[in-house]
This record gives structure tokens, C-alpha cells and sequence, in this order.
């Protein structure tokens, strides 16, 4: 077992169930304020259920009892953090573990047994240099898909009403299936098909098992495990072609091959990295520019910030990363749209935050979607102002919470560059407009999404 299990999760009910109760009941709250059991067998999952998504279970919970609070998870304690305070007496910088990795790899049952720490960590690494190799290496495919889409939304007319979401995950797929899977990927049906059997597995994973729909419905859970199994075909297919061979293109599973790597850990890192770089790019690019569409301002400074970087000139890597103020945009899309509202670590000894003792093997959670609101953190902290970002404390804050620098997750960080990307490609030539009279309501699961398609128009600058 992985001395620290660290999820990014709206509720695991499965894995965290299963890791709980490895371990004898305990009834103490350790004098930490929060709530009794609703029911005995339950703790207070009928609450949870009640409030619509652990998210907002979590912010009802921390206006009541504080930044350090309890609840319980059937017989177990649960201790939840939602201050930016507390959690600096929590958070151990050293720990190096990624959290959508290790919660995908539980979810998803792939077992990481037997690997040393030092093998742990040359597998990170590995990893994390292949997503960093597949985006130097590929930075023109990522242009061209992005022009790609810059035509087809010059064709439309002013008036026509863009369906954001499903063009962004189409986007994101694109992106990630030719980056990390190679040009099998170029064929527009393969992309389909894959997004297909993707959509089957997230549309699970994306809520952790919750509402225990592959158990009512043997149906859909033959099409859960027949959509899992395409997907592991397809990756051991590809493993096997670019095994001894080489390509012009070089791609993310190449990273993987080429590195000290059984077939099955290619197989695995594979899959995480499908699966979260798809549904973590496509809801960042899809509330970037829906915030973008819906602050004027905003959009403007960017668009001046591209001209002036790019000027006349191509989009090219170098020059990309001058682009400050498109990642402030992007950074306080993550914090206003709480892209990821919650993560966890299993406590592996006793410790203390504040007064509180914290026992071993409690569930202590980390409130992201709370922290990331929290006015005395964030002042106007529902007002999308990517000028926060300026002030180099917001930015270390930021990356305390693993949201920017070392303790960036590699799906996240490949995110940040496609939006960019995209962004500098679609606001120097298009106006993103917003539909007078939509609302857009929000959905709290592993990634945040909107509840219903977000629309918007466009207009030609040129």
C-alpha cells in the first residue's frame, strides 16, 4: 500500500471504502468540530448525497464548523482541511506522488506493487519527461490542430451558437490521441471511436463509482468493461508497433518505451495519461473561453498581450512563453472554475494541525474548492480577475496547492500548454462573445464541468 493515497475526487465511495476498512472501526473524532453519523452503517453519506457532490457537502460543512472539520465515512473518521493555513501544516512538499495518477490506478485497479521508492520515482520522471518531450516535439501538430479549428469556427456566421463543451473534449481528443498515441489518431473515425469508449469509462470514473450504476445495471457495466477493455487494446497494439522501431513523430508512449519499462507499466501510465490529459485539457480550454467570452476586459488585454508577442509573426514556442498574462487567465480559470475541487491523503502517522490531533490511517482531505474561495486568500473570490496572478504570493500559494510549479500534475501542465496555444490561435483573429441570457450551472465531480452544453458566438476581428 502507497504510504500517502492521494485522490483528486468528488467521492471515491470504492476506493476509499476499500482502504478504510483495511482497518479496525474507531468512533473518536479526536475533538475535531463537524458532524456525528446520520447512520450507523452510512456516517454521513446520506448528507453528502443530500448536498449534491462532495464539493458542496465540503462548503456547507466549513461555514459551520471551521477550516478544520470531521464527518464520517461509515465507521470511519474523515477530517477535512479548507484553509490555506491549515493546509501548509499539512501539505509535505517532498511527497512527490501525482494525484491523478494514483487515484486513477486505484480506480481503474492497477496495482503498483513491489516498486522500490527509487523506482517510483524514475517511473515519475519518466513520465513526466514524456509529456514534456511530446510537447516540444509536436508543437506544430498542436498549431495546426488548433488552426483547424480556427477555420471551422471563421466559417460560421455571428449569429450561430457555438456548442463549447463538445467542441473543446473534440479538441482535447484530438490533441491527445496524436500526441500521446501517435497518427493512427490522424484518422478522424479512430479519434471518434476512441472518444467513444472514453466517454464510457469517464462518465464512471469522472464520479468515483458513486451512485453504484455498474451494479444496478448489468447492461451498462458490460459496456463499461467492453469500452475499458477497447481502450487497453488499442494502447497494447500501439506499445507493440512502436516497440524497435523508429518514427518521424515522436509521441508520449515512445517516452515509455524507450524507458526502463515493463509492457504492462507502459500500458498503465498510458491509459492514466489518456484518460486525465483528455478531460483535463478540454475543461480548461472550455471555461477559459467561456470566462474570456463573458469578461470583455479581459479579453481585450489579452488579445493585446498576443500582438504585441507575436505581432505579424507565426506562433512558435519560444515566443509563447512570454505570454504572462494568458497564463494568469489560466490560472484563475482553475481557481474560479475549482477545476479540481477536492484531494486526499491518508494519514500514515499521527499528526497535529493547530489543536487537533489527527490519527493514522484517517482520511484528511483537502478542500481545494473551499481554499480556492476563500475571501481572506482571494479577495473578491468569485470575481474572475486573473490580475490576482500578478502578485507573486498568489502564485506561490497556487503552487502550494498543485495547481502551478514542482507540484504541478503532468496532465494539468499539458493542459496549460494546449490552452495556450489555442488561446493565442483563436483571440488574435476571433471575438468569443457570450449568449445573452445563458446560465451556466456548475457539476462538482474528479474535474469540474457545466451541468449542460456552454454556448457562444463569435465575430472576425480581421
Amino acid at each position: 500500500m502507497l504510504d500517502f493515497a492521494i485522490f483528486a475526487v468528488t467521492f471515491l465511495l470504492a476506493l476509499v471504502g476499500a482502504v478504510l476498512y483495511l482497518y479496525p472501526a474507531s468512533r473518536q473524532a479526536a475533538g475535531i468540530p463537524g458532524l456525528t453519523p446520520t447512520e450507523e452503517k452510512d456516517g454521513n453519506l446520506p448528507d453528502i448525497v443530500n448536498s449534491g457532490s462532495l464539493h458542496e457537502f465540503l462548503v456547507n460543512l466549513h461555514e459551520r464548523f471551521g477550516p478544520v472539520v470531521s464527518f464520517w465515512f461509515g465507521r470511519r473518521l474523515v477530517v477535512s482541511l479548507g484553509t490555506v493555513d491549515v493546509l501548509k501544516q499539512h501539505i509535505n512538499p517532498n511527497k512527490t506522488s501525482d494525484p491523478f495518477e494514483t487515484m486513477l490506478k486505484s480506480l481503474l485497479r492497477y496495482q503498483s506493487e513491489g516498486e522500490s521508492v527509487s523506482e517510483n520515482h524514475m517511473r515519475k520522471k519518466l513520465y513526466e519527461n514524456g509529456v514534456t518531450d511530446s510537447l516540444q516535439k509536436n508543437f506544430t501538430l498542436l498549431l495546426k490542430l488548433s488552426e483547424e479549428l480556427l477555420d471551422k469556427w471563421l466559417s460560421y456566421p455571428e449569429s450561430q451558437h457555438v456548442p463549447l463543451s463538445q467542441h473543446m473534449l473534440g479538441f482535447a481528443m484530438k490533441c491527445v490521441t496524436q500526441l500521446v498515441l501517435g497518427s493512427t489518431f490522424e484518422d478522424e473515425q479512430e479519434v471518434i471511436r476512441f472518444q467513444k469508449n472514453h466517454g464510457t469509462v469517464w462518465a464512471e470514473i469522472g464520479k468515483g463509482f458513486l451512485d453504484g450504476s455498474l451494479d444496478k445495471n448489468t447492461t451498462w457495466r458490460k459496456q463499461y468493461e467492453g469500452a475499458f477493455m477497447e481502450l487497453e487494446c488499442t494502447l497494447k497494439k500501439i506499445i507493440k508497433e512502436r516497440k524497435g522501431r523508429n518514427f518521424n513523430q515522436h509521441i508520449f508512449i515512445d517516452s515509455l518505451v524507450h524507458g526502463n519499462l515493463n509492457d504492462q507499466q507502459i500500458l498503465e501510465d498510458g491509459m492514466i495519461f489518456s484518460l486525465a490529459g483528455c478531460i483535463i485539457t478540454a475543461k480548461l480550454c472550455t471555461w477559459a473561453i467561456y470566462f474570456l467570452a463573458t469578461s470583455e476586459e479581459v479579453q481585450k488585454k489579452l488579445y493585446e498581450e498576443i500582438d504585441q508577442v507575436f505581432g505579424k509573426g507565426p506562433v512558435t514556442p519560444e515566443k509563447i512563453e512570454h505570454l504572462r498574462y494568458c497564463r494568469q487567465i489560466l490560472c484563475e480559470t482553475v481557481r474560479t472554475a475549482k477545476l479540481t475541487p477536492v484531494s486526499a491523503r491518508l494519514q500514515d502517522i499521527e499528526g497535529r494541525i493547530d489543536q487537533f490531533i489527527i490519527p493514522r490511517e484517517t482520511l484528511v482531505l483537502y478542500a481545494l474548492g473551499v481554499v480556492l474561495q476563500d475571501p481572506s486568500t482571494w479577495p473578491s473570490p468569485y470575481k474572475f480577475d486573473p490580475d490576482r496572478f500578478a502578485d507573486e504570493s498568489a502564485m506561490k500559494t497556487f503552487s502550494l496547492l498543485g495547481f502551478s510549479g514542482t507540484q504541478e500534475c503532468p496532465e494539468l501542465r499539458f493542459a496549460y500548454m494546449v490552452s495556450t496555444v489555442l488561446l493565442s490561435v483563436l483571440v488574435r483573429r476571433l471575438h468569443l462573445l457570450p449568449v445573452e441570457g445563458q446560465v451556466i450551472e456548475t457539476k462538482y465531480e474528479l474535474v469540474t464541468s457545466s451541468r449542460e452544453e456552454a454556448w457562444i458566438t463569435v465575430s472576425k476581428r480581421y
